[in-house]
């Protein structure tokens, strides 16, 4: 219990010390509106990794993305972090979806024992998703309309190219048996790429914080209990 404790504290240190550093990064000028949301998506993303390291319980391990899951919505409706909040959008919320899919993952993959699962999702989603905006803003020339908005090819190569990364350095570390072969898990990653790819490319207004993370970490936990 008490390095589940522990780990509600370090949990709450982290998230709101990055909240607190991109508002004062975003007050300085250093990032503009969309800079300071995306510090934020993929800064917040590497909670998993505290969530692994200190939670043996998926209930505590829940606790920290259920509370925010309450403060995002606030926020959304008042406004109250103005660093990971878009104006004139009330119809986006990303930031909720964010936490919800964070608490999802954080019951279903700690009672299961396979956090690892959780952790493919949830930083594909931070650095995949994040990245891509990034990206796709600053460098992308060639954009496709899908429903009300359009979405750069560069963004979603970017989506890709962590996804791959990311599913390489989990499924390397953390499988076993069979799955843990090259010849096994460089294609499973190759098709959670792409199967990442498409579900950001096809999700509007913040709904990928939902259908990415849960998405990709359905895909990861079928590949391999088919192997």
């Amino acid at each position: 219990m008490t390095n589940n404790l522990m780990g509600i504290i370090v949990s709450f240190i982290f998230v709101f010390s990055i909240i607190g550093l991109s508002t004062v990064l975003s007050e300085l000028k250093v990032f503009g509106p969309e800079g300071s949301r995306k510090f934020i998506h993929i800064g917040v993303s590497n909670w998993w990794l505290i969530a692994m390291y200190f939670f043996d319980d998926p209930l505590w391990a829940s606790l920290v993305p259920l509370i925010f899951v309450f403060l995002n919505y606030l926020s959304y409706r008042f406004t109250i972090i103005k660093a990971m909040e878009r104006d004139h959008e009330d119809h986006n919320l990303g930031t909720v979806y964010y936490a919800i899919s964070l608490l999802i993952l954080a019951y279903v993959t700690f009672s299961l024992n396979i956090s690892y699962i959780g952790a493919i999702g949830i930083l594909i989603m931070g650095y995949g998703d994040g990245f891509a905006a990034i990206i796709g803003k600053k460098f992308g020339k060639h954009k496709l309309k899908i429903y009300h908005s359009y979405k750069s090819i560069e963004g979603s190569l970017t989506v890709f190219v962590f996804s791959l990364i990311i599913s390489l350095v989990f499924f390397s570390a953390y499988t076993t048996s069979g799955f843990h072969a090259p010849i096994i898990f460089i294609p499973a990653s190759l098709f959670i790429a792409t199967i990442a790819t498409l579900l950001e490319f096809y999700s509007p207004l913040g709904s990928d914080n939902l259908t990415l993370p849960i998405g990709i970490s359905l895909v990861a936990y079928l590949l391999i209990q088919l192997v």
